[in-house]
């Protein structure tokens, strides 16, 4: 009876950040004295009440909880805290929540400080919260500047990007490191974007969801707009760019995903539209929709599935009104046994195979020949770029032109991304990744049989057989099949060897054909 006397009062505790939460005991050593001064004064605690928020938030949740809680009760509640600073980090958070204290019925305490309703003593208060304040202030610029520093030094020192992790690593503290298998997936889904192996940002997306070593958490926030953050970050080409810090591709420390080079090529596919749409209703049912056209109007063929009496049968069909073949259904077997068949007249045979693989090896090696010639024309290029940048550096300088200025920076940037991508020319030319083998074997497999990839299961392999395939969309007509089609650079190369060889076009030898293409035969 005697302790139910005594004044009550509820403990306020405030740390930073949930790290500080979980792995400090800054809320326990904040209790505990609050506690002691609350016996020392003979208070009754009611209540504890914990946040991990800035100190310059005003509305955090053990805040408003405290505030709500205070309104209820029907006496004054004494609300202790350890420091001032745990209070607010702010002069106006501090006087909006002294008030707000008050007017809950709050008397607030510290075993730090005696708050007091005179002048002098609201003048020390006041003056305790600015100094609390710019102590903040002078952590976080000291937090920023350290921070900035290293990534001058070419360290990334945010959260890791999808495909990396932080390790520490001797002589350079803790840097990012590819993390595998999302490193090599990442990677795939970049470089595939940048070739037009994806068309388009959702397609990326679609990729990445599909590929099982995708963790699930990831896949559930993979959203269109992180998918162009990825592809837009440098990071993923060994460079670092904080614009708001005046920080624009700084070469970094850990090992790029893909080169530069990939990098701009994909900032430059980001400007240009696909060729290829990739619609979000596209299903692995009709894997042609989207790409086949009406022979007779041009309009795109739609799919559907017509239902019988004991069963459902899929179908192609054109739509627009006004066509001759308007309604009428094409049988899925019929236009992609069509199909098939169109793809195994574009398979060359071994010979052609052969002699374009000793072509493709001659110019390989006139390419590597002619390295030499081509990393001083790069270096030429580079002096050149470098004296423009510090041009415009003198010139930024030099002007008082707000407008000017803007200008001039925007054109160094674009300068320093010419110069990053010229670098790593200079760096690579003459000495390529992989063998020349390691290097055209995929590709080659590819057109010697383009049916094997499109007899996967996979709806992915089948578009990319119609992208690296054909040139335009297929225009088919009902009961006649397909029309010329127009294919892809590397088919159409093998179709006039094609004609060389069966005599519609008759060089003699390979001589003609090789000068035809600029190429010397190999000796």
């Amino acid at each position: 009876m005697k302790g139910e006397n005594l004044q009550p009062a509820v403990i306020y505790a405030r740390v930073s950040s949930v790290q500080q939460k979980t792995q400090g005991h800054g809320l326990e050593s904040q209790e505990t004295r609050c506690r002691e001064f609350a016996s020392y004064k003979g208070y009754r605690v009611v209540e504890t009440f914990r946040d991990d928020a800035s100190g310059s938030i005003v509305g955090r949740p053990g805040m408003i909880a405290m505030l709500a809680f205070l309104k209820k009760q029907k006496s004054p509640h004494v609300v202790i805290i350890d420091d001032i600073s745990r209070l607010a980090r702010s002069l106006e958070a501090h006087l909006q929540l002294r008030t707000a204290i008050s007017s809950a019925n709050g008397i607030l305490q510290s075993p730090s400080i005696e708050f007091g309703e005179d002048s002098d003593s609201q003048l020390v208060e006041n003056l305790l919260a600015s100094v609390s304040q710019h102590q903040r202030q002078k952590n976080a610029d000291q937090t920023k500047n350290r921070m900035r520093a290293r990534v001058q030094g070419g360290y990334w020192c945010f959260p890791a990007p999808i495909g990396y992790r932080f390790e520490r690593v001797s002589g350079h503290g803790k840097m990012l490191v590819r993390d595998e298998p999302l490193a090599g997936i990442v990677q795939e889904g970049l470089e595939g974007y940048a070739s037009g192996r994806f068309q388009t940002q959702p397609e990326v997306m679609r990729f990445f969801q599909s590929r099982p070593e995708w963790p699930s958490k990831r896949r559930s926030t993979l959203t269109t707009e992180r998918i162009r953050e990825m592809l837009t970050r440098p990071t993923y080409a060994g460079y670092i760019s904080i614009p708001e810090w005046g920080l624009n591709l700084v070469p970094a420390r850990h090992e790029p995903l893909i080169s530069f080079e990939t990098f701009r090529a994909i900032e430059r596919r980001m400007k240009a539209v696909a060729n290829v749409p990739a619609k979000a209703n596209l299903g692995e049912d009709f894997p042609l929709r989207g790409f086949i056209t009406c022979g007779c109007c041009g309009h795109q063929l739609m799919s559907c599935w017509s239902t019988g009496r004991s069963a459902k049968y899929p179908y192609y069909l054109c739509m627009q009104k006004g066509c001759d073949a308007y309604g009428k259904s094409i049988k899925r077997e019929q236009l992609e046994g069509d199909f098939a068949a169109l793809l195994k007249e574009l398979k060359p045979s071994v010979e052609l195979m052969d002699l374009a693989a000793a072509m493709f090896r001659d110019l390989w090696d006139g390419r590597l020949a002619q390295a030499g010639q081509q990393a001083k024309s790069l270096e030429s290029q580079l002096r050149k770029l470098d004296t423009s940048i510090e041009q415009l550096v003198d010139r930024v300088v030099e002007t008082d032109s707000p407008a000017l200025i803007k200008t001039y920076e925007s054109r160094i940037q674009k300068m320093e991304a010419e110069k990053a991508e010229l670098t790593e020319k200079v760096a690579s030319c003459g000495r390529p990744l992989k063998s020349f083998d390691e290097t055209f074997r995929t590709a080659m497999q590819f057109l010697a049989n383009p049916c094997y990839l499109w007899e996967s299961d996979r709806i992915e392999d089948k578009r990319a057989v119609l992208k690296l395939t054909f040139a335009e969309r297929l225009a088919y007509t009902r009961g006649e099949g397909f029309r010329t089609a127009v294919t892809s650079s590397p088919f159409s190369f093998f179709l006039s060897l094609k004609g060389d060889e069966e005599g519609m076009v008759r060089p003699t030898g390979f001589e003609p054909v090789a000068f035809r293409l600029g190429i010397k035969r190999r000796r």
